[in-house]
């Protein structure tokens, strides 16, 4: 029987100065990141190793993986980006700097000597990113152009990587869920019908043909690159005009429509039909919570552009040697089959491990057996890699 551990949750806070020619997030001193994070000790238990979490956007630190793994008896950070909750204006380098921030706190004040990122769902590409850029930095400006010196930063390299329920990236996640029938950015009532799933009188209806997910999908692609043209063209409007720093705020509607959901013959798990993590996929597609509703020019082109975007598991895997975990849930609702084979197949090494949960969803909710099936997946590889502490 696997021990079970009291852990002991510590609120901390990690600072570090940083030069900003504007401000992108709420209140503050101008030129000091301040990064929000709890580190989950079991009682009784010394580890020279943690396992490290971070998502763009943050607000995990109560998910139940991260609280399961502190139980089995390591000891786990969870440390949020200066974007925690506001992802508007986020820049994927920026975020970068914030692991780093934490990785380099974990082990110079806390003491740990190795470090496993935990990429969990977004904070996947995360992980991947920061792991690339710390093996193999290249970075020195943001996509939007905006100096950001990533090769500067002296990155410390994690010592292995655990993908879990992951996806490939921000911006190939968002193309995929994008509406394809939307025809004009600011009056999304303009639709090609023939291409609008949820209207009941669209001409093709599940099981789609392959001729018509193909033409959704390249639709999709076309949309994404139509409002990336558009901020290119609006950012440079701006430098020839001498306002290097202003920035724009602008909403993408219907952003949550995507064949699977509807069809679970495409990328076909154990997922519920007609439904998506955040519920009712007719209804999220134009609700608050969707991704990338509320955008700026550099948010938009570092996380959300398709060809632009820099925090792709698909191009960061390649230039990484650090051992891998990759974890699939098989009734997972986000992030689909695709994606977690796609990341195992992108790491152009072989100490890599795959393994998926037969019935888990997205977050584990309500299913306390699979949580501990994942976990056990986690234990086993990491003992495995001599990274249990």
């Amino acid at each position: 029987m696997t021990q079970t551990f009291t852990y002991t949750r510590i609120p901390y806070m990690v600072a570090f100065a940083e030069k900003a020619e504007f401000k992108d997030t709420y209140a503050g001193p101008m030129d000091m990141v301040a990064l929000e994070a709890h580190l989950l000790k079991p009682e009784g238990r010394t580890s020279d190793t943690v396992i490290v979490f971070m998502h763009p956007v943050g607000g995990g630190a109560y998910l139940p993986m991260v609280s399961a793994l502190a139980k089995a008896g390591h000891h786990v950070i969870y440390c949020n980006s200066r974007y925690r909750g506001a992802d508007a204006p986020l820049i994927m380098e920026k975020v970068v700097a914030d692991l780093g921030a934490c990785i380099r706190d974990a082990k110079e004040r806390l003491g740990y000597d190795k470090v496993v990122l935990a990429g969990w769902s977004g904070g996947g590409s995360l992980s991947l990113y920061y792991q690339a850029e710390a093996e193999d930095p290249q970075v020195t400006h943001t996509p939007a152009g905006d100096p950001y010196d990533l090769t500067a930063k002296q990155l410390i390299p994690a010592d292995g990587i655990m993908l879990l329920a992951a996806h490939v990236s921000r911006a190939v996640t968002l193309t995929e869920w994008m509406d394809p029938s939307v025809l004009d950015e600011n009056d999304p009532s303009q639709r090609d019908l023939s291409l609008d799933i949820y209207n009941p009188a669209c001409p093709d209806q599940p099981t789609y043909s392959d001729a018509f997910v193909a033409r959704f999908r390249a639709a999709q692609i076309a949309r994404n690159r139509k409002i990336t043209a558009w901020v290119q063209d609006k950012l440079a409007g701006f430098r020839d005009a001498g306002a290097h720093t202003e920035e724009f705020g602008f909403i993408v509607h219907r952003t949550m429509c995507d064949v699977r959901w509807l069809d679970p013959t495409q990328d076909p798990n154990d997922r519920k039909p007609g439904w998506c993590y955040l519920g009712d996929p007719r209804m999220v597609n134009n609700g608050p919570v969707a991704l990338a509703r509320f955008n700026t020019l550099r948010g938009w082109m570092s996380q959300w552009s398709y060809d632009h975007s820099r925090a792709n598991g698909l191009t960061a895997a390649p230039r990484i040697s650090a051992p891998a975990l990759v974890i699939g849930n098989s009734a997972d609702d986000a992030c689909t089959p695709s994606h977690t084979q796609r990341l195992y197949q992108a790491f152009a090494h072989d100490n890599k491990t795959l393994r998926e949960v037969t019935g888990a969803n997205h977050y584990y909710f309500g299913q306390q057996d699979k949580l501990a099936e994942a976990v056990g997946h986690c234990c086993d590889w990491l003992e495995a890699q001599q990274l249990a502490g």
